[in-house]
């Protein structure tokens, strides 16, 4: 059984996701973000962090990669075009959705107040405006990159719940709906609840 370390409202959602999508089981160690229990697994302090047997696993991307790879789901086969295609995306997202949110979010709470850039919160939701108006006009459904979902489509899901929750310009329609299917799914709700 898979260990997670992480709280649900943070990246290790992600991450419950995917074993749940997989239909993997797991126990959840709650472990907040430079808390003693994550140290004891992440020296960086960084949720989240999977155990599977003796190995440590970090960085939720990375996490969630492993296991689709491993189990054989939420990603299509390495070597492939559609593999290099979902790889892309997930790229894409991580620089354009992920960082963005990130740095507003280092940026309004916390970062020191003295270090902290008022202006840079304005400029990552313009900037992450632009990215989904961009993403809205590539999307063709029924998931990211195609017929198949992938760990990019968990990716989008939580960045644009993470865009709402922190009062970030609406995605436009078509990602909303999206992103509502997406939450629908038997394996988000069995997260959620």
């Amino acid at each position: 059984m898979y260990k997670v370390y992480g709280t649900l409202r943070s990246r290790a959602f992600r991450v419950l996701w995917a074993l749940e999508e997989l239909g993997q089981p797991y126990e959840v160690i709650e472990a907040a973000p430079r808390s003693d229990e994550i140290r004891a697994v992440n020296r960086w302090g960084k949720v989240p962090a999977l155990q599977d047997g003796d190995d440590i696993i970090t960085d939720s991307v990375a996490i969630m990669t492993y296991l689709a790879d491993k189990h054989g789901g939420l990603t299509h086969p390495a070597g492939t075009i559609a593999r290099a295609k979902q790889d892309a995306m997930t790229h894409r997202l991580l620089d354009e959705f992920d960082a963005v949110l990130w740095t507003a979010t280092r940026h309004a709470a916390i970062l020191p107040p003295d270090l902290r850039a008022p202006d840079a919160t304005a400029a990552c939701k313009w900037e992450f405006e632009q990215s989904a108006n961009n993403l809205s006009e590539d999307f063709v459904g029924p998931f990211l990159t195609g017929d198949v979902m992938t760990i990019a489509d968990i990716l989008a899901v939580q960045c644009i719940s993470w865009a709402r929750a922190a009062e970030f310009p609406p995605v436009p329609q078509n990602l909303r709906d999206y992103a509502k299917e997406m939450r629908a799914r038997p394996a988000f709700t069995a997260v959620v609840s």
